[in-house]
């Protein structure tokens, strides 16, 4: 058999002679719709915004440090500088995207989660938080646990969050630069939303900077 006919035989050739191209793989928002949103701020609450960020040329830039008050006088909470995305939700399919720069140094602190604001009693307050870590050129973790990327420091990199939210337990898929990183389920029903900044969790001076931050849904 000649390669012609070995190639016509596996489907390799369109009429004329044409090598058919392989299929493109889906993005993981093919079928999704991108919306508006609209956010607010969680910083420390004795400080002016502009103390914590600063925004150019389209790249949100949020910092914080360990020593610096809580987001409400009187919390017990950890400092952060954070968007809270005004886009509550229950069920359904909803996708945080963005790319996202983590500078070298940063350790210990959540850049993005999922918030569980309203939610039955004795159940977690977030279903998912990504931390970076101080390890392997900066180390992206679920939490303190399952390692999604190594060398993440000083570099551009895409996130996207993808949760299908049902009346009972659903499903969180993480990708980064749209390759599936992470599936794993929710805690369960609860009214949640989208934040994404610095949560210093550690010490010292914790930094995240963002641009082309998008909403999706299905």
């Amino acid at each position: 058999m000649n390669r012609r006919t070995l190639l016509r035989a596996s489907g390799g050739l369109l009429a004329g002679g044409v090598v058919a191209a392989a299929p493109a793989a889906a993005a993981p928002t093919d079928g999704w719709t991108q919306t508006s949103f609209t956010y607010g701020w969680h910083k420390p609450w004795n400080l002016d915004l502009a103390e914590r960020h600063s925004y150019s040329g389209g790249v949100h830039r949020m910092w914080v440090y360990a020593t610096d008050e809580p987001f409400q006088e009187g919390s017990d909470t950890d400092p952060r500088t954070e968007m809270r995305w005004q886009v509550d939700y229950t069920t359904g399919d909803r996708m945080w995207d963005a790319d996202v720069y983590l500078p070298s140094g940063t350790d210990g602190a959540s850049f993005v989660q999922i918030l569980r604001g309203v939610h039955p009693s004795g159940t977690p307050a977030t279903d998912i938080m990504l931390n970076v870590y101080d390890t392997d050129g900066g180390t992206v973790r679920r939490y303190d646990g399952t390692v999604l990327r190594t060398d993440a420091y000083d570099t551009w990199f895409n996130v996207k969050i993808a949760h299908q939210a049902t009346s009972g337990t659903g499903t969180i898929k993480v990708y980064l630069d749209d390759s599936l990183a992470l599936t794993v389920a929710d805690r369960g029903p609860a009214t949640r939303y989208f934040k994404n900044g610095v949560y210093d969790h550690g010490s010292g001076r914790v930094e995240a900077r963002f641009r082309n931050l998008r909403h999706w849904t299905r």
